[in-house]
């Protein structure tokens, strides 16, 4: 379930903060995300950073130092880390801030190939020996039959997480964040997450098929697999649609439903 944000800091961060990286001259909130508490560009006196953060206490608070560990592993794709902090009841992450505006997935968007090149470069990172879940873990309550998990089984590092804001557009490309959700699975996992997004941007089920197919580990996805996961989609995402009031809900479901359905009749 998405975590209010904070539009003002609480005196103990800030001085948190300070302390880590000098004085703070400037905060500005920022309102894309749903997973921080905190969420917000600092400039110090010589620095800018995008400062994330959770109170100790948060039931979601491991993704913080999921985050730390994923991040030495992908340099390069993600806003380098500078420091994190866990003291006076909150974990605060200090990264680089990465100027540029959230990926435009519609249809024709020039920001589709850039994604794809930095998916492809995450394909080629080694899963870091760090404890992650797994997808197979993952989408456990979602199958009818549990010989389907096979499916989603390997040893690739995953973002997985797909939503938009989560891809920056830079001077350097498309740059992910928000890694708490890293897991490990089969290489083409992360296209066809991707997909649904695309769906839901405007793209048919279909014509989004073929963006992903651009992924060089997608001509190892076998299409039962395939079937699988877009079956486990949709009733995920009838599941969070069912709980939440967002309005991205909705039609990611909608989304969902519609690579389902796609992928039963393409058989």
């Amino acid at each position: 379930m998405p975590t209010p944000r904070l539009t003002e800091f609480p005196d103990t961060v800030l001085r948190l903060i300070e302390k880590a990286s000098g004085p703070v001259v400037d905060v500005g909130t920022i309102n894309a995300g749903l997973n921080s508490a905190i969420a917000a560009r600092v400039r110090t006196t010589d620095r800018t950073l995008f400062v994330k953060g959770l109170p100790l206490d948060h039931p979601r608070v491991w993704t913080q130092k999921r985050e730390e560990d994923i991040n030495r592993c992908v340099r390069g794709i993600a806003p380098e880390l500078h420091w994190h902090i866990q003291d006076d009841g909150w974990s605060l992450l200090g990264f680089e801030y990465a100027k540029g505006g959230h990926a435009d997935f519609a249809p024709g968007s020039p920001d589709l190939p850039a994604v794809m090149a930095t998916m492809a470069r995450l394909a080629d990172v080694p899963a870091p020996d760090i404890e992650l879940k797994s997808m197979p873990h993952r989408l456990r309550t979602y199958v009818d039959d549990p010989a389907d998990l096979s499916w989603f089984t390997g040893s690739s590092l995953l973002h997985t997480e797909w939503n938009p804001h989560n891809v920056l557009m830079t001077d350097r490309g498309a740059t992910l964040v928000d890694w708490g959700w890293a897991s490990t699975g089969a290489a083409w996992i992360d296209p066809a997450l991707w997909l649904l997004w695309l769906i839901a941007q405007g793209h048919a089920p279909g014509q989004a098929e073929r963006e992903a197919a651009a992924h060089p580990a997608w001509v190892l996805a076998p299409p039962a697999g395939l079937d699988a996961l877009a079956r486990v989609q949709s009733r995920l995402w009838d599941s969070i649609a069912d709980q939440s009031t967002d309005n991205w809900a909705k039609p990611m479901q909608r989304a969902a439903q519609a690579w389902a359905e796609h992928r039963t009749a393409e058989r």
